[in-house]
């Protein structure tokens, strides 16, 4: 077998690749014209994958530092869409933005928009984002995680001119559908590019942490709107659309520095560039050399095509795939089946409950916080519990929560006190999330997905998320909006209620992938191993099926 501690001083060669390819490896994309001569290293392969599998969080922050580096700058697209995409939710209750764009009622509630319109503007972005996630994915395949991301960021700064200078609630919803477009290229690509740059010692921290990029977005977003909240003029509402354009143009220029995918290089036969790509993202020293890590990339792609040799959609819903996707995009939804659509109306919720305008952005604030706070610590028990365990405690813990929400919308008809612990109670619920369900799903789904068809199954698991969003967006306007259904804090039974069934589904169906190679989790879903024994399943590294 390969040596696995020794490593490579120098930068890698093209006549040190040909020394280490043995076997004529076929990928779906054929070869350049310098990958052709290289060849399968089994041994180099088995070498870098149980070196990878033995290596410590800290010797992988010590071996891979640009590969943190480069994750974290992709996902800042992540920090830009979590602003972006809190603005439409919350504008709602800037009073400004009511009166330019809504309708007046009456003294007690003064201007609203209406049901339509309030659901109909929060699922503008949603429905252009569904298209675009389609549209990415398979532009990812061709051409790259990269590329895709910054055609999405030069769209997005286009688009910012629409929404900054909407004249009317139509021209505001065009904008909001073209930005979303742009957002929908970011949610499909950087989820899997974090999974993919890193070693598995890494993997569940940087694809959490896509989650903390969006928290902090979201954060900046609500003292942006927590700083606008007593203007009266359109500058409230304004503002906060032009802090967009901070993101994109910094993005762009940082973006082309970044290293491609080695995974994707593999896929697409550039075995050169990905070789070249390790080297990148490693420490001279590292305990994995290139070549086998680049053999150990080419011995999954071809176990996956020996299964299914198609890289489309419909094959994500042939064979072992189907349980992937499956997993991958109930995960995902279950984001919003736990009642993440409610907590990101927190504001609305509060100011139909009572609480002041300024308040209810306070408190937003400080549900943010929280926020920041769970997924920071989800990091310190993920790998100690694992995914599984984490997402089955989170999702009964959410559900609780809601049922206790709603009982408290009795006494708060007459009581102040109970409003404000249903803030308290909101905020705890906001915490939890992000302790579980939030930053775990970003961690499954770049997990679950097989190598070849990982683009195309977090595009399907997003746009899961995004279309249950649509009705439950709407479903949400008629439940809090006081000139339709009036729920208030009886909403949170609805959700308790849905939050159930998630429950269910992640005790029964969520397997557990800590620590896990692509190629151990390829073998386990193709053996059909049941979710509540695959922790305990050993593979051996040999094995090919």
């Amino acid at each position: 077998m390969t040596d696995i501690t020794p490593a490579r001083d120098t930068p890698v060669r093209e006549s040190d690749l040909d020394e280490k390819f043995d076997n004529p490896s076929q990928l779906e994309h054929g070869y350049d014209d310098n990958a052709a001569k290289h060849l399968t290293d089994r041994e180099g392969a088995i070498a870098a994958e149980s070196a990878e599998q033995q290596m410590t969080f800290k010797e992988a922050i010590r071996d891979y530092p640009a590969a943190v580096f480069w994750s974290f700058a992709i996902s800042l697209c992540i920090i830009m869409e979590g602003y972006d995409t809190a603005l439409p939710g919350n504008f709602v209750g800037i009073p400004a933005f009511r009166e330019r764009f809504g309708e007046y009622v009456n003294a007690e509630v003064g201007y609203q928009l209406t049901p339509a319109w309030q659901s109909g503007l929060g699922q503008c972005s949603g429905v252009g984002s569904i298209l675009a996630i389609f549209a990415a994915a398979w532009f990812q395949q061709r051409y790259g995680y990269r590329r895709v991301i910054q055609v999405g960021l030069v769209a997005m700064f286009c688009f910012i001119f629409i929404v900054f200078f909407a004249q009317n609630i139509i021209m505001l919803a065009i904008g909001y559908h073209l930005c979303g477009w742009a957002w929908g290229t970011f949610q499909a690509s950087v989820v899997s590019y974090a999974s993919e740059i890193t070693p598995v010692a890494l993997r569940g921290y940087l694809t959490t942490y896509v989650n903390l990029c969006w928290i902090i977005g979201q954060f900046l977003a609500a003292g942006v709107l927590k700083a606008m909240a007593d203007r009266t003029d359109e500058w409230a509402y304004r503002i906060p659309f032009a802090v967009q354009w901070v993101w994109p143009i910094p993005l762009i220029i940082l973006i082309h520095f970044a290293p491609e995918s080695p995974w994707f290089l593999v896929r697409a036969g550039r075995l050169d560039e990905a070789a070249k790509s390790v080297a990148r993202i490693q420490k001279k020293g590292s305990k994995v050399d290139p070549k086998d890590a680049v053999a150990m990339m080419v011995r999954t792609n071809e176990h996956e095509m020996a299964v299914s040799a198609g890289a489309t959609y419909w094959d994500c819903f042939k064979g072992s795939d189907l349980r992937r996707t499956e997993i991958a995009c109930v995960a995902w939804a279950s984001q919003t089946l736990c009642g993440l659509g409610f907590a990101g109306q927190f504001v609305y919720f509060l100011q139909q409950a009572g609480v002041s305008a300024s308040d209810s952005f306070s408190f937003n604030l400080g549900s943010v916080a929280m926020g920041f706070v769970g997924t920071i610590l989800s990091w310190f028990i993920m790998n100690r519990f694992g995914r599984r365990t984490m997402m089955v405690w989170g999702s009964f813990g959410l559900t609780a929560l809601l049922v206790l929400l709603g009982i408290l919308t009795i006494p708060a008809r007459t009581s102040s006190g109970a409003k404000w612990a249903q803030a308290v109670l909101m905020l705890i619920w906001v915490l939890i999330f992000d302790l579980s369900v939030g930053p775990l799903a970003y961690c499954i789904v770049g997990e679950v997905s097989s190598t070849r068809l990982r683009g195309l199954t977090v595009g399907l698991a997003r746009n899961a998320y995004n279309i249950l969003g649509i009705p439950i967006g709407v479903l949400l306007s008629y439940q809090l909006n006081p000139t339709a259904w009036n729920w208030g804090g009886y909403t949170g039974f609805f959700w308790a209620g849905s939050g159930l069934l998630v429950s269910l589904w992640v005790f029964f169906r969520l397997p557990e992938c800590k620590g896990r190679s692509f190629r151990e989790l390829d073998i386990l879903f193709e053996r059909g191993v049941s979710a509540r024994k695959f922790a305990s399943t050993k593979i051996e590294a040999y094995e090919e099926s």
